[in-house]
């Protein structure tokens, strides 16, 4: 039953678009899929993953973020000038092994410890690829601003790759906050993340992406330049599992998200 689940979801997956050798993103929800435990259904995020690696094929890459669940990452939410002290005397943190950001989700978790699967070495930006290409796509992540030029999602658009949305709540398209570096907008917020690893108290420096590169009192924007996105038709949708799917060109998504924070955050 499970291998005809498995041909199914390669089916849909075939039929939205999704090709042999393709380098793709994904996003997925469980339980808008019917895949959850809650629904009853067991493995349903390793039934998934052996879907997708069926579907992209041999030479094909699958990409997601995974973030990670830091024990510490209070601190960060404290005045610079106060964390120092505070994380003194703190154990290490060995986040290539630690568990994904909780919000990620399950199929993230899943993603990481599954054999095969290469992790980006980056406390807060951290990915997991796995797939031909795996290697190559998270390989010389840059250590301060994560998300922008070097970054995966950098190469995930040189490289044709795309966005693969399995029910995925619109908000979630981690590939905006490479347009977030495209853009060209003045006086983007920054942000400074604190670790304490193996080599002692360290930081990163990058675009703020917690609560915004601006200071933005609407709807969270990447739901907003999602939806628009969506609307405009410039992406393939289909069934897959009990979700509406969607496949968009990762580039074109990065283009278009630039351009409506140029157009919104520098006419306000």
């Amino acid at each position: 039953m499970k291998t005809d689940n498995r041909q199914q979801l390669v089916s849909q997956l075939r039929e939205l678009g999704v090709q042999s050798g393709d380098v793709l993103m994904l996003h997925a929800s469980l339980r808008k899929l019917g895949l959850a435990k809650s629904q009853g259904v067991e493995g349903g995020a390793e039934l998934l993953i052996d879907a997708l690696d069926e579907a992209v094929g041999p030479g094909g890459t699958l990409l997601m973020v995974l973030g990670t669940d830091y024990p510490l990452d209070h601190v960060n939410f404290r005045p610079v000038a106060e964390r120092a002290a505070l994380l003194k005397g703190m154990a290490p943190f060995d986040y290539l092994s630690a568990k994904v950001l909780p919000e990620v989700g399950w199929v993230a978790e899943v993603f990481r410890t599954r054999p095969g699967t290469v992790l980006s070495k980056n406390p807060s930006g951290r990915f997991g690829a796995r797939g031909a290409r795996a290697g190559e796509l998270v390989r010389d992540q840059p250590w301060n601003d994560y998300y922008g030029p070097g970054s995966p999602l950098e190469k995930l658009c040189r490289w044709g790759g795309r966005v693969l949305r399995l029910g995925a709540d619109p908000e979630t398209v981690t590939v905006l906050h490479y347009a977030e570096y495209v853009a060209k907008v003045p006086d983007k917020r920054r942000v400074r993340w604190d670790y304490v690893l193996e080599q002692g108290h360290v930081w990163i420096e990058c675009l703020n992406d917690y609560d915004g590169i601006v200071k933005w009192e609407g709807d969270d924007y990447f739901a907003l330049i999602t939806k628009e996105y969506l609307a405009q038709r410039r992406h393939r949708e289909g069934p897959v599992g009990a979700a509406i799917a969607e496949l968009c060109d990762a580039a074109d998504l990065v283009e278009h998200g630039a351009a409506w924070m140029e157009r919104t955050f520098t006419s306000r």
